[in-house]
């Protein structure tokens, strides 16, 4: 056996242990119900200022229907009911979805963190309603890590399909 191969194997098992050891910190810590090691600390910057969520940090883990370059860009929710209605419909939405809790409720905002299964990592997720525009503007970042894999545009593309299916 040559010692590129050699090195290669043990590079693989080491961070095959590595991997194993997080994953099982992170279970037994969730599903023990203490504290969860990798949900980090609740962001300063939330709510709205002057019609605007907070802008996503330069990290590809955060998407908002008001930011304007692609990489964070999605588009927002929209209703054709009244404010309270849409409201209504979001929290039944966000209720719906594993491991959320919402967090702040006003007649035109609702903050909630969304939870992992496995890691336990939290996204803050914040909506809020134009009432003008029957839009409601999002925000979905995650408060660890560079990468979300996805997690943040799937999450509210989850959302804007659930909410479709409330209005058929």
């Amino acid at each position: 056996m040559n010692i590129t191969s050699n090195r290669s194997r043990w590079l693989l098992i080491s961070l095959s242990l590595c991997l194993a050891a997080i994953c099982w910190i992170g279970a037994t810590t969730a599903l023990s119900g203490g504290t969860i090691v990798f949900a980090g600390k609740q962001p300063t910057n939330l709510g709205v200022q002057s019609g605007q969520l907070a802008p996503c940090p330069s990290t590809p883990n955060c998407v908002s229907s008001q930011s304007q370059d692609a990489q964070h860009k999605i588009e927002p929710l929209t209703y054709n009911s009244s404010s309270g209605e849409a409201i209504a419909n979001l929290k039944t939405v966000i209720k719906s979805l594993p491991k959320t809790k919402i967090i702040t409720e006003t007649e035109n905002y609702l903050y909630a963190e969304f939870t992992s299964a496995l890691m336990g990592f939290v996204d803050d997720v914040e909506f809020y309603l134009d009432e003008g525009a029957k839009t409601i503007h999002v925000r979905s970042a995650s408060r660890l890590g560079q990468s979300d894999l996805g997690v943040n545009r799937k999450r509210i593309e989850t959302i804007r399909a659930k909410l479709n299916e409330l209005r058929s």
